[in-house]
């Protein structure tokens, strides 16, 4: 039987041939078994019915057809609200919208990323867990504690990139220094009264890069997270503080902080007069970024399929609009590029964990 949808199709489709066969008179004439008409009849034919033409069959997507009928997991190893978690709000729904299953984002926030990074690390490699990870989780970890509990290389494919931006450098606001060569020079007038507040991985590897580089003389303090970190600077308890650029700007545009320096290659959009650590004197850069990561094992034609599916959602244009507005931009790398640059990113924090003597943790 032929649907009602597809027989009024048709309809209209044998109205418009015969039109076309009758050249537009008000009184057609009999069809004939002409090749003309043979030959329209089947173009029209075809059009209606071949199923590449419906537009339900144009937003399926390979990766549907190759996941199992189950939720996916999205594991963000970092709490709610932190650059790893937008990036999983923004690909959820829009993988959702595609694959017709449910993709679930699980915030699974412990010290440094390590506990909900592993969880993936070790879960079923079949394209229903996903992990959000960072230059902490995936560049930093695997140095910074002595027996780490996953190999971030080893025991990950790499996916897609989804933004990266760099820290921004702030201080409390009342004090004398206006720029970092200030505030440098300030660090090492006050015998170790300066205090920087630590908040994760990436931030504490940063601040001990500028220490080394710079004989700044300041304390490492350690906050559970970037708001709290941002809050102590806020009130002077500490005084500098190094994070991601949605972190401070409150703060920043109330008068509490003041940037003084990015980290990132590039001026950061949402603080375009603040200059980088390079145009401050100092050759270091480093960037905050983030990525979809699968378990190790998963089947290769899924991992691509999911590359392909993140690449053509962070370059759409609102997720685009939504990544500059925090202080972020989308990175363009391939899988291949996204998984080099993983790794030489770990390679080089290991450098620095190794030049900068920092303590390992258990």
């Amino acid at each position: 039987m032929v649907p009602a949808c597809a027989e009024t199709t048709w309809m209209v489709v044998r109205a418009i041939i015969a039109f076309a066969v009758n050249n537009g008179r008000e009184k057609p004439v009999k069809p004939r078994k002409s090749h003309k008409y043979l030959f329209l009849n089947n173009i029209f034919l075809c059009a209606a019915f071949t199923p590449w033409a419906t537009p339900a069959h144009a937003q399926t997507s390979e990766l549907a057809q190759l996941l199992p009928q189950r939720p996916v997991l999205i594991v963000v190893p970092n709490a709610a609200g932190g650059p790893s978690d937008i990036a999983a709000r923004l690909i959820a729904p829009r993988l959702a919208e595609v694959v017709k299953q449910n993709f679930i984002v699980d915030n699974r926030a412990s010290a440094n990323g390590v506990t909900g990074t592993d969880y993936v690390a070790k879960a079923t490699p079949n394209g229903t867990f996903l992990s959000v990870g960072n230059t902490g989780t995936h560049a930093i970890n695997g140095a910074l504690y002595k027996k780490p509990l996953y190999d971030p290389v080893r025991d990950f494919t790499a996916v897609a990139p989804v933004m990266t931006g760099g820290l921004v450098l702030a201080i409390y606001s009342k004090l004398p220094a206006q720029n970092f060569k200030d505030f440098i020079a300030y660090t090492k007038a006050q015998g170790g009264k300066v205090n920087a507040a630590i908040a994760g991985a990436t931030g504490e590897i940063a601040t001990n890069a500028i220490k080394m580089m710079t004989g700044a003389n300041m304390n490492n303090v350690p906050y559970k997270g970037g708001i709290p970190a941002v809050i102590a600077v806020s009130a002077g308890e500490s005084h500098m503080v190094l994070t991601n650029p949605s972190g401070v700007q409150p703060q920043i545009d109330s008068g509490r902080l003041r940037a003084i320096a990015v980290t990132g290659a590039k001026r950061e959009s949402a603080l375009p007069n603040v200059p980088t650590l390079v145009e401050s004197g100092m050759d270091f850069t480093v960037d905050f970024w983030t990525g979809v990561f699968l378990p190790s094992q998963t089947p290769a034609n899924i991992a691509q399929a999911y590359a392909r599916e993140v690449s053509r959602i962070t370059a759409l244009p609102e997720v685009q609009s939504r990544l500059t507005g925090i202080g972020y931009l989308m990175m363009p790398e391939t899988q291949a590029q996204f998984a080099a640059m993983v790794k030489r990113d770990a390679e080089r924090f290991r450098k620095i964990i190794i030049d900068s003597k920092m303590q390992q943790l258990e």
